[in-house]
């Protein structure tokens, strides 16, 4: 319980400064800004920040959620965001505080935040994005896997991968208006992860994804906030309902399989 507890706490910090980090590439990778330069800065009056005012979730406190040099207002989200992903950080904390592959985990959950914010505002999901993250995440897998001494479960996620693509690849030729080729290269992401936990948790993590995607959408539909055909950015579902079965799918696998 003792080193669960120590675990958590340092993804929480740590999980407070990546969420500062997201901040920035949430911000400028839709606009095709560097993610490295220039330094943080207001994005009203372009004033570069101190040091003390890039203080996760502090410095927007201690501002009153306005910038120093202009007065503008800096959004909510930014805080928000350093939140969330302090959250999602402890629960994996919790989840793999005594794995390996602790840190796969993390950066997938991170690349998992950016990409959902980015493709609610943007309706995109930037390869700049989804590439560095599977590049990263997926040969920290093999590493945690090897120290693990399962290899097994690491080309079982690279299969839940390829499986996952396949089923979305095929949705998207059938109807690409519903589902991006965005959404289809995260499936294997989605997939990978998953699939390391085992197949059960590919299907109800992918199902999970759909199943939030068409409650929210006839949510939307019947409050007259969208139309029939009008789209809805799928990507935050899918990285939800992975999300959900990562945390806490063990024992809704267990209970369908009947142990």
């Amino acid at each position: 319980m003792l080193v669960t507890g120590v675990v958590a706490l340092i993804c929480v910090v740590l999980g407070l400064a990546v969420g500062s980090f997201l901040n920035v590439v949430i911000w400028r990778v839709p606009r095709r800004e560097s993610v490295v330069v220039p330094a943080s800065h207001c994005p009203s009056c372009d004033a570069p920040l101190a040091s003390y005012e890039n203080i996760p979730v502090a410095s927007w406190l201690a501002l009153r959620g306005r910038c120093r040099h202009c007065g503008s207002g800096i959004s909510a989200r930014y805080p928000a965001v350093e939140l969330l992903t302090a959250a999602l950080f402890a629960a994996m904390g919790v989840r793999f505080h005594d794995s390996w592959v602790l840190p796969a985990y993390l950066v997938f959950t991170a690349g998992l935040v950016a990409l959902s914010l980015i493709d609610l505002e943007h309706y995109v999901l930037p390869n700049r994005v989804l590439y560095p993250v599977g590049f990263i995440a997926v040969p920290l897998l093999f590493v945690g896997s090897t120290l693990e001494d399962d290899l097994g479960a690491f080309w079982r996620a690279l299969l839940g991968g390829a499986v996952a693509f396949s089923v979305f690849y095929v949705i998207h030729v059938i109807s690409p208006r519903g589902m991006g080729f965005g959404d289809v290269r995260l499936s294997f992401l989605l997939g990978c992860f998953l699939g390391w936990l085992g197949w059960w948790y590919v299907a109800f993590g992918l199902f999970a994804g759909f199943l939030y995607g068409a409650i929210v959408g006839v949510v939307l539909m019947v409050g007259g906030k969208r139309k029939r055909r009008q789209h809805i950015p799928f990507g935050p579902f899918l990285a939800a309902g992975a999300m959900t079965i990562v945390l806490v799918g063990e024992p809704i696998v267990d209970w369908y399989r009947g142990l």
